[in-house]
């Protein structure tokens, strides 16, 4: 079961030597008409958090810019896309963010079933007093601030899934690389689709995320509408992070689509 679909990649040849800045001479952006393997492809719903109010947890809402536009995205093109996905035989995964917002679901009691405990771990380096230090100054001085640390806590202590996002009882959670690759080989899932927040945060670098499912050898690509960034003070007005991050996207691990033609493409099956 193919559909076809217009399919964005970044063409990263060939270098303008005669240029001041060769890299303008590359191709950029270009769209292709490319075939979407239905039955090997699955959307990924990847740490969409209800993070409460600014009222609530007001140091949270201070460190966390892309609050706002996550918000927006549940209420429009979130619901859009699960609800085309739903009506489709594209099969739908969610990833979410530790087991205390999950373990509830039927869908993650049935993944932790199947996936039993990942083998092995991570060996953590030894500490010193000045790694302590660092580590403190990095998190009060020029990440979080020390002000902000108790709400912060105080939130994740009660993260959830939002209504928008909310798993159907058929549809299968992971919270880790291991479960969410059980359910891929289960399937015949070879190309993941993600959608949710934040694309150059923990789409690319937590459990289940790009990073991680791209080194089984899996497709990783983005639904444009469907994921923002964490921005910063100096790209914040043109989402430049956000951009970055679906370059890389394209250039290192699949494919960038739009909500629309997405929709359209997987509803022709429905």
């Amino acid at each position: 079961m193919t559909v076809t679909l217009p399919t964005h990649y970044y063409q990263v040849f060939d270098l303008d030597f005669n240029a001041p800045y060769p890299a303008e001479g590359i191709g950029g952006w270009k769209v292709a008409e490319l075939p979407l393997a239905i039955e090997h492809t699955a959307l990924v719903v990847m740490h969409a958090w209800d993070v409460g109010t600014r009222e609530q947890f007001p140091g949270w809402h201070r460190v966390v810019e892309y609050f706002p536009r996550a918000e927006q995205i549940l209420k429009g093109p979130m619901k859009k896309v699960l609800a085309a996905a739903r009506s489709s035989p594209l099969k739908i995964y969610h990833v979410a963010a530790g087991e205390k917002s999950c373990l509830h679901l039927p869908g993650y009691q049935r993944t932790r079933d199947l996936a039993g405990k990942p083998s092995g771990g991570l060996e953590a380096v030894k500490e010193d007093e000045v790694y302590k230090m660092l580590s403190e100054f990095r998190v009060s001085d020029g990440y979080l601030g020390k002000h902000n640390l108790a709400d912060i806590e105080a939130g994740f202590q009660r993260l959830k899934i939002p209504a928008e996002a909310m798993p159907l009882p058929e549809e299968d959670v992971a919270v880790n690389a291991h479960q969410l690759l059980t359910l891929c080989r289960r399937d015949g899932i070879n190309h993941l689709i993600y959608s949710g927040f934040a694309i150059n945060w923990c789409l690319f670098q937590a459990g289940g995320g790009i990073w991680e499912m791209a080194r089984h050898g899996l497709l990783c690509s983005a639904i444009r509408e469907v994921v923002t960034a964490i921005e910063n003070k100096e790209t914040v007005r043109g989402e430049l992070a956000k951009e970055n991050a679906l370059w890389r996207v394209s250039t290192g691990y699949g494919f960038v689509y739009e909500l629309d033609p997405f929709i359209n493409a997987i509803g022709s099956i429905g």
